[in-house]
């Protein structure tokens, strides 16, 4: 009896440890891919302003937005990884 207990406690110890693992590697690309899209937000609205620099006031709001929706993507993938780490 208590051997299947220890058997228990061992196997949920190990797919927690599983768990960590990938939710570090989930945080991870989130935030390599969060950096990734804002890089190339930030490139293509250089190259964009650089070609009509009279629209750079509209040019650059929409690179804001577009990089804030991006970095909130990020976050709730962050925070879906932290949740697994500290339920």
């Amino acid at each position: 009896m208590l051997s299947s207990i220890l058997l228990q406690a061992t196997e949920a110890a190990s797919s927690m440890g599983l768990a960590y693992g990938l939710a570090g590697v989930g945080a991870g690309l989130a935030a390599i891919g969060a950096g990734l899209g804002i890089g190339r937000i930030g490139g293509s609205a250089v190259e964009a302003i650089a070609r009509q620099p009279e629209a750079s006031n509209d040019i650059r709001a929409n690179m804001i937005l577009t990089a804030a929706l991006v970095e909130g993507a990020a976050i709730i993938g962050l925070v879906t990884c932290m949740l697994v780490v500290f339920k």
